[in-house]
């Protein structure tokens, strides 16, 4: 794929005025999906700093205005790709390192750097059927970040960050994790947070969870593919627990599953008052229990 094919693809799709009615790439109004797909392929990526050279040179303005490549394909991303980079973040966040389309959104959805932790001795972490069972609380990360997770252990609060699953989806993450892998850099945050959310979705009922809680938006067939589609992503996943990015994160996860007093917590809320009839039953056989007790000893007193 040439340079000038990947910008004047960025410039139609973001701008209907530079397609004309018998656009090769426009029409038949599918053939847009494919090229949409195959711009994000590692194998296509093209340096931004070449198409950078090659629309410098152009004469092309858009409402007066010359927009960059990395606008463009921020652009893209956010009205095409299902919000894969939303909001207004390029002056936020430094993109002047990256590489291609590709690195641009791993530079994007790159996580806050986590408090340092004791080193794992195994990659384990509990599931969400398991977490839950625990009383972990899901919630909804306002932060635009897919790779931000973060767990509070004092109010027992998993904040996991919107991931909404379309027939595309794999073909984003999975470039993104090629390219972790094909350079040597510090951290490897996509391959970390598909190992992490391995272990959170193991079975439907995980997934089932996460989308009761409106983390996961699932757009597959079924639940089962979503957990197929991470099994698939693990495969050949390279990670090291000697520098794993949720490291912290699963010790802490860990520690509050292993107390007690959190299990029988959940439990008792999870089975008694998970409903509002349920609690109001429950909290008249307690006030019965106790009335019963008082009586009980009030009997006692007189007698005595």
């Amino acid at each position: 794929m040439s340079g000038a094919t990947v910008i004047m693809f960025l410039l139609k799709w973001n701008y209907r005025d530079f397609r004309g009615s018998r656009d090769n790439i426009f029409y038949p109004p599918w053939k847009k999906f494919d090229v949409k797909a195959d711009i994000c392929l590692l194998e296509n990526q093209l340096p931004f700093f070449i198409l950078e050279e090659l629309y410098r040179l152009s004469s092309i303005f858009v409402n007066s205005r010359k927009y960059t490549v990395i606008e463009l394909t921020h652009r893209f991303f956010t009205v095409e790709w299902d919000s894969w980079a939303v909001g207004d973040i390029l002056e936020k966040i430094d993109f002047s390192e990256a590489k291609h389309l590709v690195d641009l959104l791993r530079i994007y959805h790159q996580p806050t750097k986590q408090k340092p932790s004791e080193k794992l001795q195994v990659l384990a972490a509990p599931s969400v059927k398991e977490l839950h069972q625990a009383g972990v609380k899901f919630v909804l990360s306002s932060s635009k970040k897919l790779l931000e997770v973060k767990f509070d252990g004092n109010k027992g609060r998993l904040e996991i960050s919107r991931l909404k699953l379309v027939d595309g989806t794999e073909i984003i993450i999975r470039n993104m994790q090629a390219f972790e892998q094909c350079h040597d850099l510090k951290y490897d945050y996509v391959g970390d947070y598909i190992f992490l959310m391995g272990l959170f979705v193991s079975a439907c009922k995980d997934v089932e969870i996460l989308v009761e809680n409106r983390i996961i938006e699932n757009w597959l067939s079924s639940n089962e593919e979503v957990v197929q589609l991470f099994y698939n992503l693990n495969k050949e996943n390279l990670v090291s627990r000697d520098d794993f990015h949720f490291t912290g994160l699963i010790n802490d996860l860990n520690a509050f599953c292993e107390r007690p007093w959190n299990k029988w917590k959940a439990n008792l809320k999870q089975s008694y008052f998970n409903t509002p009839w349920a609690a109001i039953s429950v909290s008249g056989a307690v006030t019965l229990l106790i009335l019963t007790v008082i009586q009980s000893v009030c009997s006692i007193l007189q007698v005595v």
